[in-house]
Parts: structure tokens; C-alpha cells; sequence
């Protein structure tokens, strides 16, 4: 197996200029594959009234201006926008980066059963709903069809439980035949089995959000789920989102080489704010040569 790397940039108390700088330094590092954003409004630590860039909006000003990296937002909320126009502003994007696009979903807001939920504060301020999990889930799951079908299908109407399409045509479409690869970012039973059903890659957080226990046994869940419908487990990339430590990066390596050894093929490094100079040099220096050598 083999284990290759992205990186992370929070849009979050972080000016325009230097996640420009990240980008551009990753663009030309050829041991970096891919680049990420996030896509939430408001801080989710630090000051509360800091700077937040809107996810897609970023995205398209970085794609314009790299030429290699894959990219896309780990991961896109999907109660933020209604599909049909996710799958026009991706179909665009796919089109400007020259068919370098991944579109990474996930359910986005919903009622927590328990403990602390940032996007309460968030979806209130944006006039935005939050929904119970198992109806993110299936509106997920409508989601994932309109996209499809917007990509591959010249005029479709469309009729679910939660979304209802006439007519809709989508020119051009996205340069990736098929449509973009699909992402999906969860670890609930309910979102593995969709990953089995229709990802390509699925992501999670690692420590200190996710301990190895839990990750060790959401692998198995998802091995389970793809054997249940027939899908051979390998052909769906395990990817984790790891928050670097520029102090300890010891510890980064130790957390990068578990992850591998329980099945992960792709970690996205994510930098903690501010950058240092040259960061993707420390990265490729301090982390990701270490693990390969």
C-alpha cells in the first residue's frame, strides 16, 4: 500500500495571502497530492468575531492559480446548499482547475444527541436549519444522485423525499468523466454505508478527535458495510485528517505510522495557524520523508 499525503489549510483567523503562499509552495512539492479547505462561517476556535473565507469562493481563486494539485473541501456541508446548485458551482470549478477537483461531502449540521454543537451558532447566524442525523444522511444520499446525474445526464427531472428538480440541465459539464471523484467525510453506521455504496474515498479525523480504538473500528465497520453489498473493500482509499504538531512532529510521525498500520493509504496533514515559513518544506522534511524512508 501506498501512502501518500495532502495538506490542510483552515480558512479561519489566517489572511488570504498566506494560505496563497501554502498553495503555491504545495503546487510545485510533488510529495504533496492534494490540498484542502473547510467550509464553515464562523471561527470554531480562537476570537469569535475573527476572519472566516467561504470555502468554495477560496477554492476557485486557488484552483485558478496551481496547476497540479487535487483539491477540494474536507468537507462541504451539504445543508448549506441546495444540490443542484453544489453541482453547478463544482461542475464550474471542475472546468477552471483543468479536472482537478474532489468533491468532499458530508451530512453537514445536525441535532446532536449529546455534549457540545458548534453549528448551532453558526447555522442561526447564516439562517441556516439543522436536521436530525438520519435525515442528513438521506439528504446526502439525494444529494449524491443529483450530482451524478447533473454530471453524466444532458436533462433529468428529479423527485425525492426532500429535493425536487424539473428540467435541469447542466453545461458544460465537469472536465472528469463521470463527474469529479467523490469524498465522503463521516463515521456514523449510517454515513459508512453510504461511503460503501458511493465513495471513493472515505475521511475521518484523527487524535485527538478520534482515538485508534474508534478508528480501528470504524475501518472494520466500513470493510463490513462493503462486504454486505458486494464492494471490494479496496477500491475505496482510507484517508485521515491529522492535525500537525510543529513542536512534536515525533508525535506526528508516531500518529501517521498507526493510522497506516490499520489500513489508512492517505493522511492529509492539516497546519495549525499561523504558518511558518515554508511549511511544505517542513512537512516533506519532518513528517512525510521520515514515514516513507
Amino acid at each position: 500500500m501506498e501512502l501518500t499525503f495532502g495538506l490542510k489549510t483552515t480558512p479561519m483567523h489566517v489572511p488570504y495571502a498566506d494560505i496563497r503562499r501554502v498553495w503555491l509552495e504545495a503546487d510545485e512539492t510533488p510529495q504533496i497530492r492534494d490540498a484542502w479547505l473547510w467550509d464553515h462561517f464562523l471561527p470554531l476556535a480562537g476570537p469569535k468575531n475573527g476572519d472566516v473565507l467561504e470555502g468554495w469562493t477560496l477554492l476557485t481563486a486557488l484552483a485558478a492559480q496551481t496547476s497540479r494539485l487535487r483539491l477540494g473541501l474536507l468537507v462541504t456541508s451539504n445543508r448549506i446548499r441546495p444540490p443542484a446548485v453544489l453541482g453547478k458551482i463544482a461542475s464550474t470549478l471542475d472546468v477552471i482547475s483543468g479536472g482537478r477537483l474532489i468533491i468532499g461531502l458530508g451530512a453537514g449540521g445536525t441535532h446532536q444527541p449529546a455534549g457540545p454543537n458548534p453549528a448551532i451558532e453558526e447555522y442561526a447566524a447564516y439562517g441556516l436549519t439543522l436536521v436530525p442525523p438520519g435525515e442528513g444522511v438521506d439528504r446526502l444520499r439525494e444529494t449524491i444522485e443529483i450530482l451524478r446525474r447533473m454530471w453524466t445526464e444532458d436533462e433529468f427531472d428529479f423527485k425525492g423525499q426532500y429535493y425536487t428538480l424539473e428540467r435541469n440541465r447542466n453545461a458544460p459539464k465537469p472536465i472528469q468523466a463521470g463527474g469529479p471523484p467523490l469524498l465522503i467525510g463521516g463515521w456514523g453506521n449510517r454515513m459508512l454505508r453510504l461511503v460503501a455504496e458511493y465513495a471513493d474515498t472515505w475521511n475521518i479525523s484523527g487524535p485527538p478527535h478520534t482515538d485508534f480504538d474508534t478508528l480501528a473500528d470504524r475501518v472494520r465497520r466500513l470493510d463490513a458495510e462493503c462486504e454486505r453489498i458486494g464492494r471490494d473493500p479496496a477500491t475505496i482509499s482510507r484517508s485521515l485528517q491529522q492535525i500537525v504538531s510543529y513542536d512534536d512532529p515525533a508525535e506526528t510521525r508516531a500518529i501517521v505510522q498507526r493510522a497506516a498500520a490499520i489500513g489508512f493509504d492517505h493522511i492529509v496533514l492539516s497546519l495549525p495557524r499561523p504558518y511558518p515559513d515554508r511549511a511544505v518544506r517542513w512537512l516533506v522534511r519532518e513528517i512525510i520523508e521520515p514515514v516513507q524512508s
